[in-house]
């Protein structure tokens, strides 16, 4: 499924310039410990988190991740917005709880990096 689709059914918020929403995303990842992302996340990856700071964007980049959802409504902070549009990496708000955002996000057929081995 593309990220615009993502956006669209989830109404999603995109921070920052508009980035590359026709990416594929071939799975998701929930974590807001970035080691487990940069252990276990794997590339196409949507990635669901708290986390709000410009390390973030520096593990998707770096894992090759489809983009970055921040869950309860969180805002990144002003260098995080800058550093995801120069990387070209997706940042999108939900104001849905985790919980909710990634049984949503299960139901469209978004499946996690395990259940795509």
């Amino acid at each position: 499924m593309k990220l615009k689709e993502i956006v669209e059914k989830m109404s999603l918020e995109v921070i920052g310039t508009a980035t590359d929403l026709d990416r594929e995303v071939t799975g998701g990842y929930a974590s807001d410990l970035l080691s487990d992302v940069l252990a276990n996340a794997r590339e196409g990856d949507l990635w669901i988190t708290l986390q709000i700071h410009s390390n973030v964007v520096a593990v998707a980049s770096m894992k090759g991740l489809s983009g970055i959802v921040l869950i309860n409504n969180r805002e990144p902070e002003e260098d995080t917005v800058k550093k995801a549009e120069s990387e070209n990496v997706p940042i999108l708000v939900s104001k849905m709880p985790a919980f909710e955002l990634v049984g949503k996000l299960y139901a469209l057929g978004i499946k996690g990096s395990q259940d795509n081995a």
